[in-house]
């Protein structure tokens, strides 16, 4: 299936703060490289190649919810912490996620685990902005991980479950990998889907998500680098 592809000006939950003021000629556009640091997390490439990115460090509280696969959270959890932030990962699997922590950040603490309901206050600020991950299966309880001003949310389901609508309904900004055909009519449901996109769904290959921010929906592929290739292995939907 072909990515589908919209104006990266139009996206509203995949990019950080705007900078007023900056011009250049259009013929210069090409020679252009892409800035990663506060501005945003790169989470791909759509159809066109184009990177898109996460904006994780915000003022307000943010909230993604991705339905999908492990590989892909703990890509933007190591590619948040390059941008500086602080990742705290919430999870019951926490063999899944040591290697990772580990060599994240060479010797630093800049991922840290943390068993499920036992995430402390993080204090996060705008010069030590936090990003919170919860990998706690199909049921994530709730607690007191809340996002905040500086502190974002990325809640990982591996499927649908009793608690999917609430969440799909509160998050601010929702990746769907590839689900089954009953799941991608529920999710289609939820957010307001086209036929195609629904039906799409259950056809992604490892590596794609469909985001969806209000209307804004975009295909995005993310590939990873060699580093995180030999850390976390080729793109895969399942563990």
């Amino acid at each position: 299936m072909g990515l589908m592809t919209g104006s990266p000006r139009g996206l509203r939950g995949l990019f950080g703060p705007r900078h007023a003021g900056h011009t250049v000629p259009a013929h210069t556009l090409g020679t252009l490289s892409l800035p990663v640091g506060d501005d945003g997390v790169v989470i791909g490439d759509d159809a066109e190649g184009r990177p898109q990115m996460v904006g994780f460090h915000r003022s307000t509280p943010y909230d993604v919810l991705l339905i999908g696969g492990l590989w892909t959270a703990q890509v933007l959890a190591l590619r948040a912490a390059g941008t500086g932030a602080r990742v705290a990962v919430e999870t019951g699997r926490a063999q899944a996620w040591t290697t990772l922590a580990q060599a994240a950040g060479a010797g630093l603490e800049c991922i840290t685990l943390h068993d499920v309901g036992r995430v402390p206050p993080m204090g996060a600020t705008v010069g030590s902005p936090v990003v919170v991950v919860r990998d706690c299966g199909m049921r994530p309880p709730r607690g007191r991980v809340v996002s905040s001003p500086w502190q974002s949310v990325l809640t990982l389901l591996p499927y649908l479950s009793p608690v999917a609508p609430r969440l799909l309904r509160d998050a601010t900004l929702v990746g769907v990998q590839r689900v089954s055909p009953q799941e991608a009519e529920q999710i289609g449901r939820i957010l307001g889907l086209s036929r195609p996109e629904s039906d799409a769904l259950p056809t992604l290959p490892d590596g794609v998500t469909l985001w969806v921010s209000g209307r804004e929906r975009h295909w995005v592929m993310t590939g990873a680098t060699d580093a995180e290739t030999g850390l976390l292995g080729m793109p895969r939907r399942m563990d």
